[in-house]
């Protein structure tokens, strides 16, 4: 089983693919970085070798921000948002949609569930 950055990659799918399960991987940056270790994208992570997983890890490490190292960054960024008191920083706070989308409808996946009214008597 190949381990690169703290995640254990799929043994039954292609190298490319596999890749795409470690944070801040995605399917175009998985085959540039199977093209710069010099590995057929098609190979199955169980068909690796030792020394082409290394060679993996190594391209990954010297060139790429991955898991926890990306993760810490974007929470930072959010934190400065909220910090400067900036537009995108309040609707980070206040958990609304940052990116422009309406509210009025739509929304529920930032908002949570609808919160019912009490009935009055």
């Amino acid at each position: 089983m190949a381990r690169i950055e703290g995640v254990d990659l799929p043994r039954n799918k292609p190298i490319w693919i596999a890749l795409t399960y470690v944070y801040g991987i995605g399917q175009r940056t998985a085959l540039r970085i199977v093209e710069q270790a010099q590995i057929d994208g098609a190979t199955r992570v169980f068909q690796l070798s030792d020394h082409e997983v290394a060679r993996l890890r190594e391209v990954i490490q010297n060139n790429y921000q991955v898991e926890g190292e990306l993760r810490k960054e974007v929470a930072m960024n959010i934190k400065r948002l909220i910090d400067l008191g900036a537009y995108r920083g309040i609707r980070h706070r206040k958990g609304l949609p940052v990116r422009g989308q309406r509210t009025h409808t739509n929304a529920r996946t930032r908002k949570g569930p609808r919160r019912v009214a009490a009935k009055r008597k």
